[in-house]
């Protein structure tokens, strides 16, 4: 097994084009260093990313804020232009592993793990966040929403890499929320996970939405039917209700000892819910 640190970006996607291997990426490490450890995966190549310049920056950019890739749960709770802009997506980040862990651990990381129980990524999706992507023939950009296609599977050729992440700009009266439900009190993995954003009018009238869920089908899933469902409303019983009822339609989770299929379901409208009362409340609305 090889370790590189490249200090550049292509010195990166150069490495991992010419490498014939298996290539494992190393922001974070908190999933790589447990695969390796477990057996799980036998890289010939891991190329460490934390030092390239950039990749350990937050940079506001177009009213919005560009997250690099190394950059630790720790370091992004800590900033408080993007508390304050995205707060949903900050909640979801801090939500991965213990303290010490989220000294290391990234939000790219959780996304390229490709867990459908991602704690960062429904957060990402409802933010409708922009991965930016390094390869072979240079950079593209790409809905975060479009990065997972499985249980440990992404859209990410063989020599791809995450640089960034990109949280956009957002107008006035706009609030968002994530929760999840776990067995324990902490340090666990989501039976069931909803994310919601939201935009409001002077009236408190919802003028935008996304809602996400995690935890309840094979990818994160973005629900557009539970975004119409709450669409000039101001968040009223008929429109919570069928919100929530949207969200369980589109569960297609599996059944297991952590959670029943009729379990998960039945909490992933619960929880959409009551995070879209969280981000309509952060947004000025009263209900």
């Amino acid at each position: 097994m090889r370790f590189a640190q490249p200090r550049t970006t292509e010195e990166a996607a150069g490495l991992i084009a010419q490498e014939a291997g298996l290539t494992r990426i190393l922001s974070g490490g908190t999933d790589v260093m447990v695969q390796l450890k477990s057996g799980l995966v036998e890289p010939d190549l891991i190329v460490d990313i934390k030092h390239i310049p950039g990749l350990r920056a937050i940079t506001p950019e177009d009213g919005g804020f560009r997250i690099g890739a190394a950059v630790s749960g720790a370091e992004l709770g800590e900033h408080e232009g993007v508390r304050a802009l995205w707060p949903g997506v900050v909640e979801g980040v801090e939500l991965i592993g213990s303290t010490q862990v989220q000294g290391r651990a990234t939000m790219a990381g959780n996304l390229c793990n490709g867990s459908p129980a991602a704690d960062a990524v429904p957060g990402l999706v409802a933010a409708n966040a922009i991965a930016r992507i390094m390869g072979p023939d240079g950079e593209r950009d790409c809905p975060v929403a479009e990065i997972p296609v499985g249980p440990g599977k992404t859209t990410l050729a063989k020599a791809e890499f995450l640089t960034s992440i990109f949280l956009p700009a957002r107008p006035d009266r706009s609030g968002d929320a994530y929760l999840r439900f776990i067995p324990r009190t902490e340090m666990d993995i989501a039976v069931a996970a909803a994310a919601v954003s939201l935009t409001l009018d002077a009236a408190g009238t919802v003028t935008a939405a996304r809602v996400a869920l995690g935890a309840v089908a094979p990818t994160i899933r973005l629900v557009p039917a539970a975004a119409d469902a709450i669409l000039g409303a101001k968040l009223d019983d008929a429109a919570i209700a069928a919100l929530m009822e949207a969200c369980s339609a589109a569960c297609n989770p599996i059944d297991d000892k952590r959670g029943t299929i009729e379990f998960r379901t039945q909490v992933a409208g619960v929880l959409a819910k009551r995070a879209a009362l969280i981000a309509y409340s952060r947004a000025g609305g009263t209900v």
